[in-house]
């Protein structure tokens, strides 16, 4: 899959958000969700409240913030068509309500095999228009002791990089295992934020959760947001956690290491300016592909 040639920019309609451009509050929301959709979106309303009353013009929620279930399977009972069904509504109301620009960490979709879904990251705009989507790209697989998962198994893996206008900037959507592959970042151009919504296991969060995102947020010059999964589920599983954002120097702002909660903090693209001025090392590049 030659990923660099399917790379997407959505020109979303930008809205009339009131950005003051010196200091912008994003926020990530980390969530132990477990496997009843109504009681993770009630959860996910709460900490959505609790961003905007800090003052977070844009929300991002963590990758399967609606459904982490029994087991693997049942994220396929649920997936919803593009543009129908109760978990989109409910971010659609959530942007519209809060005036904010929603990032829906992922949630299952349907795909071109019954027994399968995509995993898709939907970007809402401040007014409730679904103004951008990504699948997931790379699909996670590990063998390591008692610990297995191959999601190839119950995704569809996407195939498009997407890149979208914003009022703060150009954001790059990825999804978790996404993370290990610097080549699609780099493929994403020079983008103002990268939100990477994970589920990451404790195992591998442990051993190069942070590192990998300082590293994208640095190699990138880039503000990382990056919600996730922390805590134990009723399936037995135990994600890292960790939730995080990350300026461009690879400085860690806000972190919330475990449990339900929001992690905010202020977004300068003065700041973001300046740094790449002073090291200009997106325009130094000169292997673009070997």
């Amino acid at each position: 899959m030659a990923i660099t040639s399917r790379l997407k920019t959505t020109k979303a309609k930008l809205s009339n958000l009131d950005v003051n451009q010196d200091i912008i509050k994003i926020a990530a929301i980390q969530m132990a969700s477990g496997p009843y959709v109504a009681a993770n979106l009630s959860e996910a309303e709460r900490l959505i409240e609790i961003a905007v009353n800090q003052g977070a013009k844009l929300v991002a929620l963590p990758e399967y913030f609606a459904l982490m279930g029994f087991k693997e399977t049942d994220k396929v009972a649920i997936r919803e068509e593009e543009g129908k069904g109760v978990i989109q509504t409910f971010m659609k109301k959530m942007a519209k309500k809060h005036k904010i620009w929603l990032i829906g960490g992922s949630m299952p979709l349907v795909s071109n095999f019954p027994n399968k879904v995509r995993n898709s990251c939907l970007v809402y705009n401040d007014k409730g228009d679904q103004v951008a989507r990504y699948d997931k790209i790379h699909l996670f697989g590990l063998d390591l002791g008692n610990e297995h998962y191959h999601e190839e198994k119950t995704i569809e893996s996407g195939n498009s990089i997407q890149v979208v206008d914003t009022p703060f900037g150009k954001i790059g959507l990825s999804i978790c295992y996404d993370l290990r592959f610097p080549e699609l970042y780099r493929a994403m151009g020079e983008v103002n934020i990268i939100v990477i919504p994970s589920a990451f296991t404790d195992t591998t969060g442990k051993a190069h959760w942070e590192t990998l995102i300082r590293a994208r947020a640095i190699e990138n010059l880039s503000y990382v947001i990056a919600p996730a999964q922390g805590g134990y589920h009723l399936s037995g599983r135990e994600t890292h956690g960790n939730s995080m954002i990350v300026d461009p120097w690879g400085v860690i702002l806000d972190r919330l290491p475990r449990g339900s909660g929001v992690v905010i903090a202020a977004m300068n693209p003065k700041y973001q300016q300046s740094l790449r001025k002073s090291l200009p090392a997106l325009k130094h590049r000169t292997i673009t592909s070997i």
